[in-house]
């Protein structure tokens, strides 16, 4: 049987993980962060992430969905556009973006990143969820998804 945990944000001890020197454009921002689940398949992970007052380019290399918890950050994309994130605010930031972030005092927030899948991989599973499905005499695509184990917080 899987069990399913809900941790509380405050169980979180997050662990240095410095933002890369070169992208910093301004300040001096520590950056902690801790993964805590991840699917059975390894793509996609839950993550808490913190930062300190700074401005810094930031390269998502996979795709992320952020959820702001505390404080605030302005993100500039690539083209130049600016919003702010505040508490209860949600994006997604594809693959392959750039941005800049300015962090003007302090900002957390709860992450869900998913790991790029090539696309003779994605065919392949698709492929064989349709066949599964027909052999159990259902339609494929019904919306299962990956389960998620928890380490040990």
């Amino acid at each position: 049987m899987k069990t399913v945990r809900c941790p509380s944000v405050d169980e979180f001890e997050l662990a240095l993980s410095p933002v890369d020197p070169d992208w910093i454009l301004d300040g001096a921002p520590i950056a902690k962060s801790r993964e805590w689940a991840t699917s059975s398949d390894g793509t996609v992970t839950m993550a808490m992430w913190s930062c300190t007052a700074g401005t810094f380019r930031w390269n998502f290399t996979c795709d992320e969905l952020v959820h702001i918890l505390e404080g605030e950050v302005v993100v500039t994309n690539a083209d130049g556009s600016v919003f702010t994130l505040r508490p209860g605010d949600a994006v997604l930031f594809p693959a392959g973006s750039w941005t800049t972030w300015h962090v003007p005092e302090f900002v957390r927030k709860y992450a869900v990143l998913r790991s790029p899948v090539p696309r003779p991989v994605r065919m392949f599973w698709r492929g064989l969820s349709r066949a599964k499905a027909m052999t159990r005499g259902r339609s494929a695509g019904n919306g299962q998804a990956a389960a998620l184990h928890s380490p040990t917080l």
